[in-house]
């Protein structure tokens, strides 16, 4: 169990249980700063989006870091407003140039926009691009299962990750069995809630029992749960104490305690109603 262990897809691509999320760090310098000393610091996967406006950080990153770079899966989405075939076929190009790849690991569509009503012909791009061997392997963001349902109507290729926010507050339990029993991996955005976690109590109680930060604590929730992890942070600590993770484990019981902290709340918008 290290900071280099992998899932398989279902596609048979093995990608990274653990990386680092680059949400919207649009400083370049800041975000190349970071990038770098997670990957010194034993990162393989680098998250981040067209919205983040940081590919081409991301990109130098990795050219730089000395790493080769089948090495370094490397994660990134259309954005809505680039939805629709051609638009997305046009919107990767744009991608993979900021990054400066000849290929990216993973595309995702960002959000669903049920009422824009595209998301089934951004996937017939995706398809295309992954048929093309642009992209090792293709998913979703934010999708709920009623999405999922809509979507493997017509898609030829089924989804090989749902990235959706996922916490103790959050936990996706219906989703994750759903995603589970469909092999589609679950990977977790704002897993520590942004720090709305770090004073509940009972999380606060299991870090003190283990010696570990309740992020700590909640990434390797997430963890022994199979849930892939993308914790953001530009902080060379930081990016250092959460990858720390991998000497401890959490009983049922502290499991199951975590487990009962669900109780709906989000920190970003419900995707039945985003259509913006």
């Amino acid at each position: 169990m290290t900071l280099q262990e992998t899932t398989e897809l279902h596609n048979g691509i093995k990608m990274p249980v653990f990386g680092l999320g680059v949400y919207k760090i649009p400083d370049e310098q800041q975000g190349m700063e970071a990038i770098t000393y997670a990957i010194k610091s034993g990162y393989r996967l680098i998250d981040t989006a067209s919205l983040y406006d940081n590919e081409q950080a991301v990109g130098a990153a990795v050219r730089q870091s000395g790493i080769d770079r089948e090495d370094i899966f490397v994660t990134s989405k259309v954005w809505n407003t680039d939805q629709g075939y051609e638009e997305t076929l046009k919107a990767f190009d744009t991608t993979l140039d900021k990054l400066g790849f000849d290929y990216l690991d993973l595309y995702l569509i960002h959000w669903p926009m049920p009422k824009q009503d595209k998301f089934k012909d951004t996937w017939r791009a995706l398809e295309k691009l992954y048929e093309d061997k642009k992209v090792r392997a293709i998913g979703v963001s934010n999708f709920n299962i009623n999405h999922l349902e809509d979507l493997k109507t017509t898609a030829k290729v089924l989804p090989m990750v749902n990235q959706v926010e996922c916490h103790p507050h959050l936990n996706q339990q219906t989703l994750r069995d759903y995603c589970q029993a469909e092999g589609i991996k679950v990977q977790a955005w704002s897993p520590l809630k942004r720090g709305d976690l770090f004073e509940v109590d009972s999380l606060t109680e299991i870090a003190k029992a283990h010696k570990k930060s309740v992020a700590q604590v909640i990434l390797r929730w997430d963890y022994q749960h199979g849930i892939l992890t993308i914790p953001k942070s530009v902080n060379k600590s930081r990016i250092e104490e959460n990858a720390d993770i991998f000497d401890f484990t959490l009983s049922e019981r502290e499991m199951a305690q975590i487990d009962a902290l669900h109780n709906g709340d989000r920190t970003g918008p419900n995707p039945e109603e985003l259509n913006a």
